[in-house]
């Protein structure tokens, strides 16, 4: 497993830590991967009753990596059944609890991934952006489905379509987050949480979140549905173009 995917059991929580500081989180094909195998790991051991899932150094996560992302999609790797591709998928049929610890940047994936979690706790410096469209791109992860049911149309259109940026207080107000928690209690405090997740009777705890979610397989097809449309945008001239535009940016 990779080692910017941190994996330790705290009794019967998995915790999965983005340990890529020096980019800010930002995921890699391989970091994909190890997420992947921690997933699959979270599902199968009956002894693991809910995941945490946080970043390293003051961010959650930057997003994709562009670079690493750009290789992928100009070699033909970001296909059907890329990395990514296969953690957005299974995150639609995880069936026990995640809680996320969100402080700093939460880009694209980082603020998507939120949609699927049960509890989110953020620091009062957390950031969220959803930037598709501005690099060309359409919404992944279920978000262009989750969003509107989540925050209505109105809003979710300020915040898919033009890509405006929030903070912690206006996620906590549109439902995003759950609470906004001091920096250096946190973790702490979502650990917490998680814990007490992991320790309700098991089987109404899954039933209750199956029952809370509504139809998975409505969700999954309509990832299917995005991930078609985002392949196409991919490899389209005005998500190279962003796509340079943001490497040039960022290289100067």
């Amino acid at each position: 497993m990779s080692d910017q995917i941190l994996v330790a059991r705290e009794g019967a929580v998995l915790s999965v830590v983005l340990n890529r500081p020096e980019k800010k989180n930002a995921l890699t094909g391989d970091m994909y991967r190890a997420l992947n195998v921690a997933l699959a790991e979270a599902s199968q051991e009956s002894s693991v009753g809910a995941l945490l899932i946080s970043g390293a150094g003051g961010a959650f996560t930057a997003g994709n990596d562009i670079g690493d992302f750009l290789a992928a999609a100009t070699s033909g790797q970001e296909s059907e059944d890329s990395p990514g591709g296969r953690f957005i998928r299974a995150l639609a049929r995880f069936d026990k609890p995640i809680v996320a610890v969100i402080e700093g940047q939460a880009v694209g994936i980082g603020t998507t991934l939120c949609f699927h979690c049960d509890l989110v706790y953020a620091a009062p410096n957390a950031h969220f952006l959803m930037p598709f469209v501005n690099l060309g791109l359409v919404p992944e992860a279920g978000s262009s489905m989750l969003a509107p049911l989540r925050f209505g149309r109105a809003r979710a259109a300020e915040l898919l379509l033009l890509a405006e940026p929030f903070g912690a207080e206006t996620a906590r107000e549109i439902g995003l987050v759950n609470q906004i928690v001091a920096a250096e209690d946190l973790r702490a405090h979502a650990l917490d949480k998680a814990r007490a997740l992991a320790g309700k009777p098991r089987g109404a705890m899954l039933a209750t979140r199956r029952l809370m979610r509504g139809d998975s397989e409505a969700l999954y097809a309509h990832m299917e549905t995005e991930l078609v449309e985002f392949r196409r945008a991919v490899r389209s001239p005005e998500a190279r173009e962003a796509f340079m535009a943001f490497l040039n940016r960022a290289n100067r």
